[in-house]
């Protein structure tokens, strides 16, 4: 609990000399310099606004904002203990997970503070909404009551390339604020829109832009060889895949004979969470199961929580219908790897608070056993993101790992944020991947031959040569793109971590031992990737056609589906796998990636208009787990690849 004076401070994790403590959460108050006569909330005033620029508007004064207000946990020591407990495969109470009734009674805030933020909020002529988990308070207020209650004010910015709008001072509140409401009071989320703006963890084509792979490519790996583009490391090269099917995922993976058992994920719910929502996702659906020979959808087995039809916001700050891919690669990657889970879609009406929310929901209301979420923020510094909406992730995965929920986040898709370590002073993991209580899952580049059997897999880190104008040659290859990972900044080495991740990874930024991140991984690189089927608009018309995309957008909900067989194999949730994971690593289990002992090399071709050849083509000389980068596979954990990718026996 906190003084009058002051409101409970998340920024008390950063002490001196770039040092963290090992979490947010149970972070003591700090004494802020109060306006006169009102109540500071500590760190709410966004740091982006310095590399913003004022557009010189603002929300109309009627104009209704939604927001949420978070409130601290009780005894989150204690929560932690707990989860590291029943987490434990070794633990005598392992698997006995919470329910959510339980959560709230142990950890959730008391009733009685939350009747009083709730009373106070309506007291201010606010509108309320739900309450997740017991700790967060949705509401809605016009921008004038907003600015008068919070004593700011909310103006337009321009910023990444995108129209938001935030308080431009710290957020305060009224002198007379009852204490009972100061005391519990950890932040308000929703005001700043600059601090959660989240993308899609792989750029998808949208419905109006059609895409196909360039041709030649091939069917399996090594079945075509660019025999008509120049030799490279003294022999000619085998062209990329078209993308790989779903059975020969299955295959690679493990899962055929058991899928054949009836070992398919049933009586497992798999959720996926991402902004807004295809309009064509169910008709999409249905012809790309019966082209892959995959079982339709039986009754209830796919199903879509969504805002009405009026309830979407940001569509074009958010790249509305660029979301539309992730949405059809995330389920099809699930039905494909368990094709009899459940699958429940659950859109946030935009890529900000709309998306916050959507995803406590699902974990509040226990939507799911496993949630695969692609998309995240790019950066895990504070001065991006903001101190609240770090608590706000923070608490709600906590709630998912008591309550037996797996919750699963792509690490990222530009390997640690410095271009290929051309530029080491960005260097950065993604949020909310490295939140300790959710898996981090990043990404590998795979050989899958034509008897759908792993001829090799390294990590997902791609450089990429251009044939030269000539045709003789390739050029000087660039850093393209990679699995995310690396080191937080933000939290500490979480006990599952420990004895397992080198120092010389976790201590990366100073002496104390940081989460770092994947946990795990899976395929990602888009030149080994998935076959996804969109309905998109071509020159000749709009239709159902097929894609090879990948990303750890992709090896998200790929893991997802092999942890709904593992469920169901194991006669329990998952849960949360991290500790099994890191417990298991170095077993069969668990199957380390390394580091190519010579260059794997493969040419792709692009369609110069992205459709057909009517323009030409262009050609790529690509280079496997490029190791000039800052983060590479070597033998045990990694930045990389994390613990490896399921092993031969990962179901047992």
């Amino acid at each position: 609990m906190i003084k009058s004076s002051t409101v409970r401070s998340r920024l008390a994790l950063v002490v001196a000399l770039g040092t963290a403590a090992a979490s947010f959460l149970g972070a003591g108050p700090a004494t802020a310099a109060a306006r006169p006569g009102r109540h500071v909330l500590n760190g709410s005033q966004p740091r982006w606004l310095t590399r913003a620029r004022a557009t010189g508007g603002a929300p109309a004064a009627a104009e209704s904002i939604s927001f949420g207000v978070l409130l601290n946990l009780r005894d989150s020591a204690n929560a932690e203990a707990t989860l590291a407990q029943i987490s434990d495969p070794a633990s005598a109470s392992y698997g006995k997970w919470l329910t959510t009734s339980d959560f709230k009674t142990r950890f959730a805030p008391a009733s009685t503070d939350v009747d009083a933020v709730r009373s106070w909020l309506k007291g201010q002529g606010f509108a309320l909404r739900d309450t997740l988990g017991g700790m967060y308070v949705e509401a809605a207020g016009t921008t004038a009551q907003i600015n008068k209650v919070f004593g700011t004010t909310v103006k337009d910015y321009s910023y990444q390339g995108k129209t938001v709008h935030a308080n431009s001072t710290a957020l305060s509140l009224p002198e007379d604020t009852p204490s009972a409401v100061l005391g519990v009071v950890a932040g308000v989320l929703g005001l700043d829109q600059g601090q959660a703006l989240k993308t899609p963890g792989e750029t998808l084509p949208g419905p109006d832009t059609g895409f196909r792979p360039g041709t030649p490519c091939s069917s399996y790996y090594g079945e075509k060889t660019a025999t008509a583009q120049p030799a490279a490391n003294g022999k000619k090269q085998p062209y990329v895949v078209c993308g790989y099917a779903p059975k020969q995922y299955q295959s690679a993976y493990g899962v055929s004979d058991l899928i054949k058992k009836g070992i398919d994920g049933r009586g497992v719910t798999v959720a996926v969470t991402d902004a807004f929502a295809s309009p064509t996702i169910a008709q999409d659906l249905s012809t790309y199961n019966r082209k892959h020979g995959l079982p339709a959808f039986g009754r209830n087995q796919f199903r879509q929580i969504t805002p009405g039809p009026d309830g979407y916001d940001m569509v074009e700050d958010c790249g509305g219908a660029g979301w539309y891919g992730e949405e059809t690669l995330d389920i099809e990657a699930v039905h494909s790897m368990a094709p009899g889970a459940k699958i429940v879609y659950v859109g946030g009406a935009d890529c900000n608070t709309g998306l916050d929310e959507a995803w406590a929901t699902t974990i509040d209301n226990h939507v799911a056993d496993i949630v695969t979420n692609s998309w995240g923020t790019g950066t895990d510094k504070v001065a991006d993101l903001g101190a609240e909406f770090i608590a706000f992730y923070q608490q709600f995965s906590l709630e998912a790992a008591l309550t037996g929920i797996t919750v699963d986040f792509s690490s990222g898709d530009a390997g640690d944020e410095t271009q290929g370590g051309t530029e080491p002073d960005l260097k950065t993991v993604d949020f909310p991947a490295d939140l300790p209580f959710v898996t981090g899952v990043g990404g590998t580049s795979v050989g899958i031959d034509k008897h759908g059997k792993r001829v090799w897999e390294h990590g997902w880190q791609s450089a990429y040569a251009p044939l030269s104008d000539d045709g003789k040659s390739w050029g000087e290859s660039a850093y393209s793109s990679g699995g995310g990972g690396g080191t937080s900044i933000l939290f500490g080495q979480p006990f599952y971590q420990r004895g397992v991740v080198p120092d010389s990874i976790s201590k990366y930024f100073g002496a104390t031992r940081m989460r770092t991140v994947p946990d795990i991984s899976m395929p990602g690189d888009p030149n080994t990737g998935f076959i996804v089927g969109q309905t998109q608009e071509f020159t000749d018309g709009t239709y159902y056609d097929e894609y090879r995309i990948g990303g750890t957008s992709l090896a998200s909900p790929l893991l997802a589906g092999l942890q709904a067989v593992q469920s169901q194999k194991q006669h329990h949730p998952v849960g949360f796998a991290n500790p099994a994971y890191y417990r298991t690593a170095g077993t069969a289990a668990i199957t380390d990636i390394v580091a190519p002992k010579k260059p794997v090399l493969q040419v792709r071709t692009n369609f110069v208009n992205s459709e057909n050849a009517a323009d030409g083509r262009q050609f790529l000389l690509q280079t496997v787990d490029v190791q000039t980068t800052t983060i590479h596979s070597t033998r045990g954990y990694d930045a990389e690849t994390g613990v490896g990718v399921p092993g031969p026996a990962f179901f047992r």
